[in-house]
C-alpha cells in the first residue's frame, strides 16, 4: 500500500494483535462488506499490529458502523482493537506534516477547543514533544486536553504521516468501549 498514492492510500488505520493480523484483515474486509464496500483493500503496514485500510466508504461512517456492531454484539469485532480515520497522508518530516496540517486545520472551527495526539511507529527522527510544539503553533484556537471539541491526530508510520481532525467519538477502541 502506497500511503501517498490517491488510488491505494489508506483512509483508516486498524490496530490488532501482532500475531493475529491475518484474522484482523479478514474481519475488516467482512465488516466493510457488511457496511456496503464490495472491494476494500486491507494490508499490513511496516508497523507490526497496524493495518492500512482503503475503503470507498466514508471512514467516519465505518467507525460508527463498527461501534454499533460492537454494542449490539461484542463478538462481532474480535480481532480489530482500534480504528482511526485518516484524512490525508504526508511524508513524516516536520515540514511536510506542518504543510498537511495547514491543509486541514480549517476543520477546527472558530471557538472550538482542540488537542493533539501523536502516535509514532518505526520513526525516531523527532520526539513527540518536538512535533507537538512545531505543529501547535499552526492552530490558533484554545487547547483543551480533557474535553476537546476536536482532536488533531498525527499517526506516523516510518516515512509517512497520516493526519486527521476528528471529533472525540470518531475513533473506535475496544478498550474505550469497556471503560466507564
Amino acid at each position: 500500500m502506497n500511503f501517498l498514492d490517491p488510488d491505494t492510500r489508506a483512509n483508516l488505520l486498524a490496530s490488532c494483535s501482532w500475531s493475529l493480523w491475518r484474522e484482523a484483515a479478514d474481519e475488516a474486509k467482512r465488516i466493510l462488506k457488511e457496511l456496503g464496500d464490495e472491494s476494500p483493500l486491507v494490508t499490513r503496514t511496516l508497523a507490526r499490529g497496524i493495518l492500512g485500510v482503503r475503503t470507498s466508504l466514508d471512514s467516519r461512517f465505518v467507525v460508527r458502523g463498527v461501534q454499533e456492531m460492537f454494542m449490539k454484539d461484542p463478538l462481532s469485532v474480535q480481532y480489530i482493537l482500534k480504528l482511526v480515520p485518516i484524512d490525508t497522508w504526508t511524508a513524516s518530516d516536520i515540514d511536510s506534516i506542518k504543510e498537511g496540517v495547514s491543509g486541514i486545520r480549517g476543520r477546527i472551527s472558530k471557538g472550538e477547543k482542540w488537542r493533539m495526539t501523536v502516535e509514532k511507529r518505526r520513526y525516531t527522527e523527532h520526539h513527540k514533544s518536538e512535533i507537538i510544539k512545531e505543529v501547535a503553533e499552526l492552530i490558533e484556537e484554545k487547547v483543551d486536553l480533557e474535553k476537546p471539541d476536536k482532536i488533531l491526530r498525527i499517526e506516523i508510520i516510518g516515512r509517512y504521516a497520516g493526519l486527521a481532525i476528528l471529533k472525540p467519538d470518531e475513533t473506535f477502541s475496544v478498550a474505550k468501549a469497556f471503560s466507564p
